[in-house]
């Protein structure tokens, strides 16, 4: 059997009615900045709980724009986690800003407790990476980042519709920053990102921002980006957003139903599950004895999982700037070697699942 990390193909496969959609909008031409994109950011906006949704066009952008609403600038301090993907430490290089790291704990997330000690005066603003679909414990950051009058921008691209006692991803901080890459949750035909606020005044320097710093077509405020949402994928974010609600309940029933099998695997262990929090699992992650090997024949059957990442981004060469060194961040180091990420979407059939954990067993037994 082929069990395939990549779900677009099913995802799109009964997909007429948006053909038609697409085909009516093409008629129209309203291809920047068009009605499609402010319907699409009001749903979004809806859904999440904000006031205000800016699209843009990347997750980075979403939070690069952000550190430039705060006036983030060269040599400024930005602190977020060790082990995240490169695009949220390309958003804060990009503005000559610098990356400060914090190590994860067991939930992925950063270890809220390392962050008091790592803030100096250069401090202007923290990313917390909601990652793989967990968050960052927001209820004792919140209290950090007020203690020292600190902006929090949320890297919430991984985690859609997750929550912290009822409270969505990207409604914490000043800001909330989603992907709507295609392999996302939520996600358009290409590129895309979306970027969550309730300032007014946030909300209108992002519009500037992402448009070149047009007020009209003649007049330019400040010195802005091309980072616009094409309006053409707003169209297939529209088509997607109401099915939101099933696609991350689907994902936490099938995470649940690999939690409930993989558990009774003893080499085999469960990252921890957090009351009152709700988990989207845009990656079902799980701790393995000999994951390379159990890696490698997963894949030798037809499995396609794979690691998410297998050398943090604290020690990639592009980072060698910043002088650390393997075993500055232990916990997120040890993650690379026992980590193992399953294909766990909305569109798995049981069939699928058992399979998965039919061939993990078996790996064991051997």
């Amino acid at each position: 059997m082929l069990v395939k990390y990549s779900y677009l193909k099913r995802q799109f496969s009964n997909s007429s009615d948006l053909w038609k959609k697409l085909k009516k909008f093409v008629d129209t031409g309203d291809f920047t900045l068009g009605k499609e994109l402010y319907k699409f950011e009001k749903n979004f906006s809806k859904l999440i709980g904000t006031k205000y949704a800016v699209g843009v066009n990347s997750g980075t952008d979403a939070i690069k724009l952000a550190l430039k609403v705060l006036g983030v600038k060269k040599d400024d301090e930005v602190i977020t986690a060790a082990n995240t993907f490169v695009a949220t430490v390309g958003a804060i290089t990009e503005i000559g800003a610098k990356p400060v790291f914090i190590d994860c704990d067991d939930t992925f997330c950063m270890n809220v407790n390392l962050v008091e000690k790592k803030i100096t005066k250069k401090t202007k603003a923290i990313v917390p990476v909601h990652f793989t679909g967990y968050m960052t414990d927001m209820v004792k950051l919140k209290k950090i980042a007020k203690k020292y009058h600190l902006p929090i921008i949320e890297d919430a691209c991984q985690s859609i519709l997750a929550s912290i006692n009822k409270k969505n991803a990207g409604t914490w901080g000043d800001f909330g920053a989603f992907s709507l890459h295609p392999l996302k949750n939520i996600n358009v035909w290409s590129d895309g990102g979306i970027i969550t606020t309730n300032n007014y005044k946030f909300y209108n320097q992002l519009k500037l921002l992402r448009n070149h710093g047009l007020i009209d077509r003649d007049t330019v405020k400040i010195c802005g980006y091309n980072s616009r949402l094409d309006t053409f994928q707003a169209v297939v974010g529209n088509w997607l957003l109401p099915k939101a609600k099933h696609i991350a309940n689907q994902r936490i029933k099938n995470a649940n139903y690999y939690d409930k099998e993989f558990s009774k695997i003893k080499e085999i262990s469960i990252p921890p599950r957090i009351k009152n929090n709700k988990i989207v699992y845009h990656l079902y992650i799980i701790f393995a004895k000999n994951r390379d090997a159990l890696l490698k024949f997963c894949i030798s059957k037809g499995i396609e999982a794979k690691v998410h990442y297998p050398i943090p981004i604290y020690r990639q060469q592009a980072l060698n700037f910043l002088g650390h060194k393997k075993g500055d961040f232990p916990v997120s180091d040890l993650h690379t070697k026992k980590i193992i990420t399953f294909p766990c979407d909305q569109h798995k059939t049981k069939k699928e699942l058992d399979y998965v954990i039919k061939t993990v067993r078996s790996f064991y037994k051997k």
